[in-house]
């Protein structure tokens, strides 16, 4: 406590601002240091606006529909397929600029083998759009 110098006695009721100064000026120098690297400019490459057209998007094939019965028979589009030729349409069908969207059902009896065959033989024909119906 600091004793003021008047004939009171009582102690002195002022604030010590000493440590407020010390925490402002250190407050100030951390402010004054990182303040430049925000004044740098960047380079961003804005998108300009071009005069070719884009290339129109092609109509989308229509979907196929697969479906796995129940004794592990394939249907394409409703018609029954061999397992072996269907490896041979997948080909064809992944060769195309726009592929086909791949509808697969599943019967609830049919077994999970069969449609692991299914799978296996769009990946291989490199079919991406795959979608599971119910």
């Amino acid at each position: 406590m600091a004793f003021s110098s008047n004939s009171s006695g009582g102690a002195m009721a002022d604030m010590n601002v000493t440590p407020l100064v010390d925490v402002m000026l250190v407050l100030l120098i951390i402010f004054m240091v990182t303040a430049p690297p925000l004044s740098y400019q960047i380079q961003i490459d804005l998108p300009q606006k071009s005069t070719v057209e884009p290339p129109k998007e092609k109509e989308p094939p229509e979907p196929i529909d697969i479906h796995v019965q129940a004794g592990g028979t394939i249907a394409w589009n409703g018609s029954p397929v061999p397992l072996a030729t269907l490896q041979s349409q997948f080909n064809v069908e992944g060769a195309r600029d726009v592929q086909p969207t791949i509808n697969i059902t599943v019967d609830p009896d049919a077994e999970y083998e069969t449609l692991a065959k299914v799978l296996a033989r769009t990946k291989n024909a490199d079919l991406k759009k795959i979608s599971f119906q119910e």
